[in-house]
């Protein structure tokens, strides 16, 4: 079979990495891919966004599964174009995506099904915002609607950076149309941790946890990131707690998407918080998260492709996934200003020394060729994978993997999976 992969990141080069394992596998593509893609696929040079010109390639060269690894051509409804030309994809339809696509649609889907969640309005315009702010407790989390590339989440800790938040969003529209308008809710204190399951409309199949680090410095300081590690599994889900997310947030979610007429078929991701008042939504994402997939699949032990097909079939209750016991981690190296401005092009040494080390995989993220030679390309240039014994082992051997790196200006957080031991 011919597969397709959609994506550039670092989450894609693991789906190829793990798809490439495959027996059902013939040719695998990936658009636009990047460097490490190539070095397990074809890469094609098409834009994610480019819907139309990638339905033609599909058509063109006998893809017999696509897989969507960001959400941008989800929210454009790829999927929707793709099962109308007759072709297998693996994603939600748009109308599905809106979950991730639109906070205040998932906001209001969770309220419609009862799926637990922070307290939260709703807001068009700056002058409410601020007013109902006023008599708020602070910190609160305030969401610009649409996509913002995982950075259009602020928590201001008083009135007067709330409103300097506001005006970045909703006036000078730092995320475009996604600022249009903004959800604000409740500061949830507990800890976060990432729940993904592959669905095919009626079934689910559960993936291990894991657990994300958004901030950009030790000790959770600075800015949202995409995510600057992540581990897994998480010690804070437990088998009663996983229990609790499949049937209070992922099953009602899914009966829910059906209800409305609208069957969610993919993976679907729910970023939770586990309160002292139990466990609540933060926020559902409709595909594979970024680094989570760079600690989940290297766990997986069964055929990807063969789950994904079987979940765009809806016929998922035919396969099992097997996963390792073994615990894997994940070290994002970015470059220096990120999430803020920095620059690309910084050539990148050890790469090759690096993955010579025994169960370390080093997924590119932004990277890019130049007079052949890897070079940096984007914020979160790549992900230092290792499995271990332990949780100590595989950090142990990723930190050793990210010593034989080096690129100017790169940065890195050295707590990752911190909380693993202190609890």
């Amino acid at each position: 079979m011919n597969v397709l992969v959609i994506g550039s990141g670092g989450r894609e080069h693991t789906l190829c990495w793990k798809i490439k394992q495959s027996k059902m596998l013939t040719k695998l593509y990936c658009a636009p891919g990047n460097p490490g893609t190539a070095s397990v696929a074809e890469n094609v040079n098409l834009k994610v966004e480019d819907v139309q010109g990638l339905l033609k390639f599909a058509k063109e060269n006998d893809i017999g599964l696509t897989v969507v690894g960001p959400e941008v051509p989800l929210s454009l409804g790829i999927v929707d174009e793709f099962e109308k030309a007759g072709l297998k994809i693996f994603g939600p339809c748009r109308e599905a995506a809106l979950l991730e696509s639109s906070k205040s649609f998932a906001k209001e889907f969770m309220r419609r099904f009862k799926i637990p969640t922070a307290v939260y309005d709703i807001f068009y315009n700056i002058t409410d915002a601020m007013e109902y702010l006023k008599d708020k407790k602070f910190p609160v989390v305030i969401k610009a609607d649409g996509l913002a590339a995982g950075k259009g989440v602020v928590i201001p800790k008083s009135l007067e950076e709330a409103k300097r938040h506001l005006s970045e969003i909703m006036e000078q529209k730092i995320f475009g149309g996604a600022g249009t308008k903004v959800v604000i809710e409740e500061f949830m204190e507990g800890e976060e941790a990432t729940f993904l399951v592959f669905c095919d409309g009626d079934n689910i199949i559960p993936m291990v946890g894991s657990q994300d680090h958004k901030r950009v410095f030790d000790n959770d300081e600075g800015p949202n990131t995409g995510g600057m590690g992540a581990y897994s599994p998480a010690p804070v889900l437990n088998k009663a707690l996983e229990n609790d997310i499949i049937n209070k947030v992922i099953l009602p979610a899914i009966s829910g998407m059906s209800m409305v007429g609208k069957k969610y078929k993919g993976v679907l991701y729910a970023g939770m918080m586990v309160t002292k008042n139990g466990l609540k939504v933060v926020e559902f994402n409709c595909r594979f998260g970024d680094p989570e997939t760079q600690v989940v699949l290297p766990r997986l032990k069964s055929d990807l492709l063969e789950i994904m097909l079987a979940s765009a079939e809806g016929q998922l209750h035919t396969v099992k996934a097997e996963w390792d016991e073994r615990p894997a981690v994940c070290i994002v190296l970015a470059s220096g200003g990120y999430p803020g401005k920095y620059e690309n092009g910084k050539e990148i040494k050890g790469l090759e020394e690096a993955g010579k080390l025994k169960d370390v995989t080093v997924f590119h993220a932004g990277t890019a060729l130049k007079d052949g030679k890897i070079v940096t390309n984007g914020g979160r240039v790549l992900g230092v994978t290792a499995l271990g014994d332990d949780i100590k082992d595989a950090l142990d051997k990723a930190y050793a993997a990210v010593k034989l790196i080096s690129f100017d200006g790169m940065h890195y957080r050295k707590d990752i999976a911190k909380r693993a031991f202190n609890r």
